[in-house]
């Protein structure tokens, strides 16, 4: 791997509401190298797609993003001004949604929005745009491409339209790709598509890629690095092989729990007990101290700091602080 090619700082992005400020993202720190595919993990509501909106400046309100760094090519894309920031979404930076569907524009053809994409950007134009968009097409998989390119979204399956998405995300040639979920809406065969184009395009092109997913699976077969995401904070972040065969986090061991073993019968399914916190009214402590059965006092009443345990892992956890834990250290899941 190389230098980092993306580099979060700090970031807090708080949405103000009737009920107070829900820290969706607070204090998210993390690095993509070049050539890596870094998974962004955890269960739905964690602020991993706050995260990726906040990178690409795509928060609304009553979202804002508080503080924070977010470098790109040595620049802090959340100092620059919504016309560079344009110039930097779809052109240095692409980014493919959790739904097609809603994400394409359903007034316009195939061809209008991959070609406007080039256009944009300038990349290509007229005739030179029409045939780079048909050899996109192909180049994802799509059959009978010149003919596609009058299709709307709607008369798409949803693995074509997928894949337009990410012909969208790629056209420009940029460094880094956000899939935000980008098999949520599809059956498991399509979805194993969808990730081996992914990893081609990656190979192919040199892409970064950050992958948001919940799906541990995908994670493990796709992904370099990953970092597991708990109530908008990071947790636990390492190379995925070491977090998947050890992990540190109790969140990342109850998760681990949860996914079933195959040939393994014998072994039962453990959910984490209990629900996430309300983000209005987070616990002063440990966020994950009211489900965590390895808790203890400091982790009630005291914050932990994410740490460094080993070369390239991570934690968030009182267990791998100064003071040692009553508990025993964490079981290899």
């Amino acid at each position: 791997m190389g230098e980092a090619v993306l580099g979060v700082r700090d970031l807090h992005t708080h949405f103000s509401t009737y009920r107070g400020v829900l820290r969706a993202v607070d204090g998210v720190s993390f690095e993509l190298k070049r050539g890596e595919t870094l998974a962004l993990v955890g269960e739905s509501g964690c602020g991993k797609s706050v995260t990726a909106l906040s990178i690409m400046g795509l928060v609304r309100r009553p979202g804002r993003i508080v503080r924070g760094e977010v470098l790109f090519g040595g620049e802090d894309l959340l100092r620059k001004s919504q016309s560079e920031m344009r110039r930097v979404r779809g052109g240095r930076i692409g980014m493919v949604f959790q739904d097609p569907l809603s994400t394409l524009n359903p007034t316009f053809s195939v061809e209008t929005q991959i070609v406007e994409s080039l256009r944009i950007h300038g990349v290509a134009k007229g005739k030179e745009a029409r045939e780079r968009s048909i050899e996109l097409l192909e180049a994802m998989g799509i059959p009978a491409a010149r003919e596609r390119m009058g299709a709307y979204p709607h008369e798409l399956s949803g693995g074509m339209r997928q894949r337009v998405m990410i012909a969208i995300a790629v056209s420009c040639e940029p460094e880094l790709l956000i899939a935000d979920e980008p098999t949520t809406a599809l059956d498991v065969t399509l979805q194993a598509q969808i990730m081996d184009l992914l990893a081609e395009i990656k190979e192919e092109r040199g892409l970064s890629i950050a992958l948001i997913t919940h799906d541990l699976g995908i994670v493990s077969q796709f992904s370099d690095r990953a970092a597991v995401m708990y109530a908008g904070q990071v947790v636990e972040q390492g190379a995925v092989a070491e977090l998947l065969e050890e992990p540190l986090h109790p969140y990342t061991q109850g998760l681990l729990r949860c996914v079933p073993r195959l040939g393994r019968a014998d072994v039962a399914l453990t959910p984490i007990e209990g629900s996430v916190p309300d983000m209005a009214a987070l616990p002063p402590g440990c966020r994950f101290a009211p489900r965590c059965p390895k808790a203890w006092d400091r982790c009630r009443d005291e914050l932990p700091e994410m740490r460094e345990v080993k070369d390239d892992r991570f934690v968030r956890c009182h267990m791998y602080g100064e003071e040692e834990s009553p508990m025993d250290e964490p079981e290899v899941v």
